[in-house]
């Protein structure tokens, strides 16, 4: 690097450091650039995604402008693996169709350097073409009968053989002696996905020696050898992890570093095999391969991925996320300009979540220019506020369990129904409901659950003893519980218990209990019923309404009825417990004249409260509600939720904000101050992708706890640039925030 480019990149350094030290109160020294490496301190990102084409029409000099409006630090550049984008000495690794002599990754690096930009090389290297296959046939996966898998003409390598083991680190050596970029990242480095076994020569040997087992001939999640080469496929991708990272470290430096991206889906991770919290605890920085919402999971789905990543890799580390500029999604137009306001607010979720931008282009030409645009403004607010950003942590006292196994091991091939929808209704609810919430693996409750008020656990049937004990013990110690569906009922690989691993907090014992089903007509009768003190036609044999309702449902005085949809089974409540509301099962739908029901009260209970010894609340719902608002998106549902989570909490709740709208609330802490994102969610496109109109909601009236100091504190708006009135009182203060269009932070200090 020349000594221009050094002191470029060295000012760059320094300045970012002291924007690190910056957001935390108090700090007076400025810590040295070397204190601080690359990848705790490149907070926004680029990618042009190269294709073949590109090489003879990429126009540098207007990319380097474009990294400079956009304030981008550290770019990702598209170096080898299917394809080299560099003249490569290593046989089979094939040039781009249009690179010729050219060395286009070798001049993007130097003039990435020459601006002070961190450069990722890009790997690709899941696949390779037939005169690699027919050189050495026993680098690629086959099934049982010896046939080459392959995803169009490319045929697919297998993780354990030599191509991932001697061709794919010969070719990171030679990137990173040569060309000295700060690290590497690979979108496609897991290889077979959980879909496919393959019966390769290097796999069949391998697999005996872990397991003393045959390879499985097929899926079938009760055989053993199966369960065992799931978890065999998961550790091979973490010794693939490890052995890219000494490569890449002793090639080019200590800070070298190698990070294969992941999903923001813990589905498609699991379908992956990529283990989201061992690899986290490897990863120095998590790059992710997440650019766009769905339909049913709602820009919301971006910031709880953010929470969820950072609760296992920890909060002072970055997580840089692949914000598509171009139409991602169903359908896919990687050509043509995603709507602003759509990938607007799939930025700004996620960095309300605590990721970092990182916008990506197909190509590096394009005729829809408009995409062009998207990302500069707010790079640029990203730039002026980066202090609030970063070095915080999250303020919440709720909240929801997940882990890797249920996905793989309950969820098996209906995961999308059994964990992530129930997953996808609490956390929706929760959003709603405006309550902040962190999600907590399994096998950390140890280490975070501490200083919660309630764990919910939406469906989680596979939990091994220790996890278990830990919830046991959380709620002994006066935790509050929510819990839904088939929680418990599983261990860890999947095998049924006798009854739920957590009967006695439940205060229920399994019977005969359906999976996740959906029927039509289904309701739940609220208990005790209460319609005889309500206005409206008289039967004459209305129940009494003499005791009064639970809190839990408070908001539906005036309905003895809810709809479910779903299917119950039967269940034995302790005497302690207390059912709130029954199953109404299914009945005609049409012709209208036979909607009426035909067995208007049973016992088999849909909701059940209890309270064990220890002082813990728990709360248990059959009915799994969580899936059906996910499905469904019936307010009743949503209310029903976030008043069973304030229930459990005894309302220990940091945070309050009333006002008309959908808010995605995200509440941090930095030393004494505290940072509030408000990401206005409210829009004509809320639940179908994509919005292309931002409407402006407000005025919201936000309570925050705070902690006890004598002077009121100071309210800021970083979007709207003003100081707000606030009142302070016993630990809390109250401000009103006039309007939002897409997103505001607020700084209390």
């Amino acid at each position: 690097m020349a000594a221009t480019t050094r002191r470029t990149f060295l000012k760059q350094t320094s300045s970012a450091a002291v924007l690190a030290s910056a957001a935390t109160p108090g700090s007076t020294s400025e810590p040295s650039p070397a204190a601080v490496p690359w990848y705790r301190r490149t907070l926004r990102w680029g990618q042009t995604n190269i294709t073949e084409i590109d090489p003879p029409r990429y126009d540098i000099a207007w990319w380097r402008q474009h990294w400079k409006r956009t304030r981008t630090q550290g770019v990702i550049i598209n170096a080898g693996g299917i394809f080299s984008y560099y003249p490569t000495r290593i046989t089979f690794h094939r040039p781009a169709r249009q690179l010729g002599e050219r060395d286009l990754f070798g001049e993007l690096c130097r003039a990435a350097h020459d601006e002070g930009l961190v450069v990722f090389a890009r790997m690709d290297s899941n696949r390779a073409h037939e005169d690699l296959y027919r050189a050495h046939p026993d680098w690629f996966a086959c099934d049982a009968a010896g046939r080459p898998h392959k995803a169009g003409d490319l045929f697919v390598t297998c993780v354990n053989g030599p191509y991932y083991e001697q061709h794919i680190p010969a070719i990171l050596r030679e990137i990173a002696e040569r060309y000295r970029p700060e690290g590497f990242t690979d979108n496609s480095w897991s290889g077979l996905g959980r879909g496919t076994i393959c019966h390769c020569e290097n796999c069949r040997p391998r697999f005996r020696e872990r397991s003393g087992r045959d390879l499985p001939a097929r899926k079938n999640w009760d055989d053993v050898a199966y369960q065992e080469w799931i978890r065999w496929n998961y550790d091979r991708r973490l010794e693939l992890w490890d052995l890219n990272n000494r490569v890449t470290r002793s090639a080019g430096g200590p800070d070298c570093i190698w990070s294969g991206m992941i999903s923001g889906s813990v589905g498609a991770s699991a379908a992956s095999f990529r283990d989201v919290r061992e690899i986290s605890r490897r990863a120095e920085i998590l790059m992710l391969d997440h650019q766009a919402r769905r339909d049913d999971s709602g820009f919301q789905h971006n910031g709880d991925a953010a929470k969820r990543l950072h609760g296992v890799l920890g909060w002072e580390k970055l997580i840089p996320e692949s914000m598509a500029m171009y139409q991602a999604g169903r359908p896919a137009f990687r050509l043509a300009s995603k709507p602003a306001a759509e990938a607007r607010l799939w930025m700004l979720d996620g960095i309300a979540g605590g990721l970092q931008p990182w916008w990506h282009h197909v190509g590096a030409y394009h005729e829809d220019r408009r995409m062009y645009r998207t990302a500069e403004p707010i790079y640029r607010w990203h730039e002026a506020h980066a202090a609030y950003l970063v070095n915080r942590e999250p303020v919440a006292t709720v909240g929801v369990v997940w882990s890797q196994a249920n996905h793989d091991f309950f969820g098996r091939d209906d995961a999308e129904s059994l964990v992530e929808a129930p997953w996808r209704g609490i956390t929706q609810a929760l959003l709603r409901a405006r309550i902040p919430y962190l999600p907590i693996h399994a096998d950390d409750l140890a280490r975070q659950a501490a200083g919660l008020s309630a764990l919910i656990l939406p469906n989680v049937g596979a939990m091994s003893d220790s996890q278990l004990a830990e919830v046991r013990r959380f709620v002994t110690n006066g935790g509050g519980l929510l819990a839904t569906g088939e929680t418990s009922r599983y261990g860890e690989r999947g095998e049924p218990r006798s009854d739920f691993g957590l009967a006695d907090l439940l205060g229920a014992h399994a019977g005969k209990m359906p999976r996740a089903g959906d029927t039509t007509h289904t309701y739940l009768r609220l208990v005790p019923e209460r319609r005889a003190a309500v206005d409206g036609p008289r039967a004459g044999n209305e129940p009494p309404a003499l005791q009064p309702r639970h809190e839990i449902l408070r908001g539906f005085e005036e309905t003895d009825l809810l709809p479910f949809g779903g299917t119950l089974g039967s269940l034995r409540v302790e005497p302690s417990a207390q059912v709130l509301a029954t199953f109404v099962p299914a009945f005609p739908l049409y012709p209208p004249e036979t909607a009426w029901m035909r067995t208007p009260t049973t016992d088999l209970p849909g909701l059940v409260v209890h309270q064990p010894p220890g002082g813990g609340r728990v709360a248990y719902l059959p009915a799994d509600l969580d899936r059906r608002f996910a499905q469904d998106n019936l307010p009743d549902h949503g209310d029903l939720l976030a008043n069973l989570v304030r229930w459990v909490a005894r309302h220990r709740l940091p945070l309050s904000v009333e006002g008309a709208g959908l808010v995605d609330c995200h509440l941090y802490r930095q030393g004494e101050r505290r940072i509030l994102h408000l990401v206005n969610l409210t829009s004509a496109g809320t639940w179908r992708a994509p919005v292309d109109e931002l409407i402006r909601i407000g005025p919201l009236r936000v309570r925050l706890q705070r902690s006890d100091r004598s002077q009121p504190p100071r309210i800021r708006l970083l979007v709207a640039r003003k100081d707000l009135a606030v009142q302070a009182a016993g630990g809390w203060c109250e401000f009103e925030v006039p309007e939002i269009l897409d997103h505001e932070v607020v700084v209390i200090e």
